[in-house]
């Protein structure tokens, strides 16, 4: 099958969205209505995966202070500390940044934030 009509050399498609800027990046943002992608903030993933695991550290009696663990991982422990607080986000927030269903609003500075301790007030 070959067709008469001649392929043209260039072609325009209208895409509906509109660029936002969050956290200092931008982002492309659809029409309302249209289902956003999941996205997983690799940024969250990872300071969770930290805090977990840093956790479990201090659990096991391997280091015995934050200092000291701090000190081992080159980070300052002020940071740390912030940091481990995410052990404490309720279950099904942790689930849902591990998921990419996080809110747009839901970044590393915002939760780095001090939150309240009780899970029902965490909400995002």
């Amino acid at each position: 099958m070959t067709s008469r009509t001649p392929i043209p050399d260039t072609m325009t498609l209208h895409v509906p969205f509109r660029v936002v800027k969050r956290g200092g990046r931008k982002e492309m943002q659809l029409p309302e209505g249209v289902k956003q992608p999941r996205r997983t903030d690799n940024t969250l993933v990872k300071a969770l995966a930290r805090a977990f695991r840093w956790k479990r550290m201090l659990e096991s009696a391997e280091f015995a202070t934050n200092a000291e663990l701090a000190e081992r991982e080159g980070i300052a422990p002020s940071y740390m500390t912030r940091v481990l607080r995410l052990t404490l986000l309720a279950p099904d927030i942790v689930e849902a940044i591990l998921d990419g269903r996080q809110g747009s609003d839901a970044t590393l500075s915002k939760l780095l934030e001090p939150f309240p301790g009780n899970w029902r007030d965490q909400r995002l």
